[in-house]
């Protein structure tokens, strides 16, 4: 049912997706699991940032000490490293 002119499924997808995003960057700093969820997570994110920077970010993510320092510092500041450009389509 509309109300206000907004699908309530997009909103749920919307919460679903963000907390989800929220629950991995908080997850990540727990030394085992965040390396296993990072590990799970290594294909999405070289896809999304490419090979290099995707390389860099999991391999940084995975080590333990750096992984939790880099996770915390992510909450309050965002991917340190970005996404790469999306590309256009002709």
């Amino acid at each position: 049912m509309k109300r206000n002119g907004t699908n309530p499924s997009l909103k749920r997808r919307l919460l679903r997706a963000g907390g989800w995003t929220m629950a991995r960057r908080l997850i990540k700093p727990i030394p085992v699991i965040g390396t296993a969820v990072v590990i799970s997570m290594a294909g999405y994110d070289i896809k999304k940032k490419g090979l290099l920077r995707g390389g860099l970010h999991v391999g940084l993510d995975a080590t333990p000490i750096i992984g939790t320092a880099k996770g915390i510092l992510e909450l309050f500041t965002g991917d340190l490293i970005p996404d790469k450009k999306p590309r256009r389509k002709r």
